[in-house]
């Protein structure tokens, strides 16, 4: 009988012993096993910034002479080739520096569509009317002004038209040199947008 109980007790202590050998289920591991987990978990490199999320907004840059049919400064005949298609208009015969405009559709009734300023024989600004188009970084004719400011937050300039009583025009500067203006009727929605270098895009009149 001792014999038995000696073996029923070392028979316990085996058993409590192996029970202490791992962790009950909702404690934690022990030091290196935490450790080694953590490493798990890292990435084996380094993310780099522009590829992380939201990273490509962040690191954008606002070109707002992108996708011009021709750089700004450019001769009359880069933007015939850039643009591919008939242009109508020219420079005056008496002085071919003189401020002056190339139109894309001179069929319009009561706008013009789209067209491009030259002065000083170089191509300077383009001037758009028609809804269809969306300036650099989404703008559009029929926008009020408050859709503008949303597209372009930080970067607009608000100032009362030089002849339309309760107009506005938005003046939107990027990265670069080129400026995008807006115009507005005395309601706040956008008529007409234009961009291009300074002085000719503050050019109230066009080339008038």
């Amino acid at each position: 009988m001792a014999l038995c109980r000696s073996l029923a007790g070392l028979l316990v202590l085996v058993l409590l012993l192996g029970g202490c050998s791992r962790p009950p289920a909702g404690e934690p591991a022990a030091a290196g096993v935490e450790a080694d987990l953590d490493a798990a978990d890292e990435p084996a490199e380094d993310i780099p910034p522009a590829t992380a999320p939201h990273a490509a907004g962040a690191l954008a840059t606002t070109d707002l002479a992108a996708g011009l049919p021709a750089p700004l400064g450019a001769d009359a005949q880069a933007l015939r080739d850039g643009w591919g298609r008939p242009l109508q208009g020219g420079p005056d015969a008496t002085d071919a520096e003189a401020c002056h405009y190339l139109f894309t559709d001179t069929d319009r009734a009561e706008s013009f569509g789209q067209a491009f300023m030259f002065e000083g024989g170089r191509f300077v600004r383009m001037d758009v009317d028609d809804p269809a188009l969306a300036a650099p970084g989404g703008g559009r004719v029929g926008m009020d002004a408050a859709a503008v400011a949303a597209l372009y937050p930080g970067r607009v300039e608000e100032q009362l038209h030089k002849y339309v009583e309760g107009a506005r025009t938005l003046r939107v500067t990027g990265d670069g040199e080129a400026v995008l203006v807006f115009a507005t009727d005395a309601a706040g929605v956008v008529r007409s947008w234009r961009v291009g270098l300074p002085p000719q895009v503050d050019y109230v009149e066009g080339c008038g």
